[in-house]
């Protein structure tokens, strides 16, 4: 193989085409000495359809821990013994103070996220109230990830201007009853199915480095592609003491950029987003990603860690030439 097949695919996408599964998995087993031609080919891809802008997405995460899922590479789950501080479900000033806080930031988003299974009805209409309210004084997208959700409850965020509803796949379907027991990933693809049918854009991804091969990642974003999401959100495994995965070793940075660049050529129109663990397993905060495909970032903060301070994200954004 040589750079001509990276071209020939990168031209393929920038003429309006698309590229099949067996030039996505050429492309993410190409050797080592392309990879910085696989890098620069999904960037021009990037740049040439959506410019130097970068999403910028701050997130709340509004019911923390004793989760009922055993997802092993989550330090939320009521199954394992961690040290996350736990909340029923934020006070509503707070909630509006963080939105406040995304606004007065800059955030293209704000996300309200819960560790739950899936919302119950008085749950689901408190959330519901508090979006009204944000809607009402600040005008930014608001996106949801809430769990499983009803059709009914899907059409309701749709009704109240919830612009994306967030509903990762986690990893690929073979490496799913690994990671996963109390549902399944059909589960998962329900769901995607009843947000996509209620009309809301749709936010979709996994997390790498759960010990999964690349051809399992490769599934993944295949899977990812098939649904054609208006987001694309890609974690990296933070290992968090107490937790199944906690002596899980870090994916190598060639490794990350692989799914990141194939993802670009399988959905050149969509965000691409690096989410969780950026912070953690990138020397770089990002900077490498976001020239390899990657046009989007979580910034100020995760589910249960810290993030970068939004202000350090921005000039790390503009030092590589793009902007927010």
């Amino acid at each position: 193989m040589n750079n001509e097949f990276i071209l020939s695919c990168q031209n393929k996408i920038l003429a309006g085409g698309n590229i099949n599964k067996d030039e996505a998995s050429k492309l993410i087993n190409i050797p080592n000495y392309l990879l910085h031609n696989l890098s620069k080919s999904a960037n021009k891809i990037t740049r040439e359809i959506h410019g130097k802008k970068i999403d910028v997405e701050q997130l709340t995460n509004i019911k923390k821990n004793k989760c009922s899922e055993d997802c092993s590479f989550c330090s939320q789950s009521a199954f394992f013994d961690t040290d996350v501080n736990s909340y029923d479900f934020l006070s509503e000033n707070e909630i509006m103070r963080q939105a406040k806080k995304a606004f007065d930031e800059g955030a293209e988003s704000y996300c309200l996220v819960a560790a739950w299974k899936q919302p119950s009805s008085n749950n689901f209409t408190k959330i519901c109230d508090i979006i009204s309210k944000i809607k009402q004084k600040y005008p930014i997208d608001i996106e949801c990830s809430l769990g499983f959700l009803t059709l009914e409850q899907a059409k309701k965020l749709k009704q109240i201007g919830v612009k994306r509803y967030n509903h990762n796949l986690e990893t690929s379907r073979t490496k799913f009853p690994e990671i996963c027991t109390t549902h399944t990933y059909e589960d998962r693809i329900k769901t995607i199915k009843i947000v996509k049918l209620a009309g809301l854009e749709l936010c979709t991804g996994g997390i790498l480095g759960l010990g999964e091969t690349r051809t399992q990642r490769l599934e993944l974003i295949l899977d990812v592609a098939f649904f054609v999401p208006e987001e694309v959100t890609i974690n990296l495994l933070v290992p968090i003491s107490g937790t199944p995965l906690e002596y899980q070793s870090q994916l190598s940075i060639d490794e990350v950029l692989r799914v990141f660049a194939v993802t670009r050529f399988l959905l050149p129109n969509s965000i691409i987003k690096i989410s969780g663990g950026r912070e953690f397993n990138l020397f770089d905060d990002g900077e490498k990603l976001l020239l390899s495909g990657a046009n989007g970032i979580i910034s100020s903060g995760y589910l249960t860690l810290e993030g970068n301070d939004t202000n350090k994200d921005v000039k790390m954004i503009k030092k590589i030439g793009l902007e927010t």
